[in-house]
């Protein structure tokens, strides 16, 4: 499935060596989009906190969309919003993050 999924996408060849792929998808209603979007975000983050690498491919108006769709038997009620690969990452980030005081600035008007 996932090397179906990999071959399906544009840009997402590399879901097809990932450990997992999340596809997200909504009920095709007024904030889908906004829906499905933070739900993926909540799941990134989820990821990164458990030391594992992930990495949002594009869903929502791919041409790949319903293709996907079909193939994970979503019925057509639901929209796809994202495909999320998650796994071990290759390489780990070398740069620490600053400290939120010297990205931070609040400015008085």
């Amino acid at each position: 499935m996932l090397r179906a999924i990999a071959a399906a996408t544009d840009y997402g060849t590399f879901i097809a060596r990932a450990a997992a792929c999340v596809v997200v998808l909504c009920q095709d209603r007024k904030y889908y989009l906004e829906d499905g979007c933070n739900a993926s975000h909540n799941i990134l983050v989820a990821a990164r906190a458990h030391g594992l690498g992930a990495c949002w491919v594009a869903g929502d108006k791919k041409p790949y969309a319903e293709k996907i769709r079909k193939m994970v038997g979503a019925p057509e009620t639901l929209k796809l919003v994202s495909l999320l690969a998650i796994g071990h990452p290759a390489e780990l980030p070398e740069k620490e993050k600053r400290p939120l005081s010297e990205v931070l600035h609040w400015e008085q008007y």
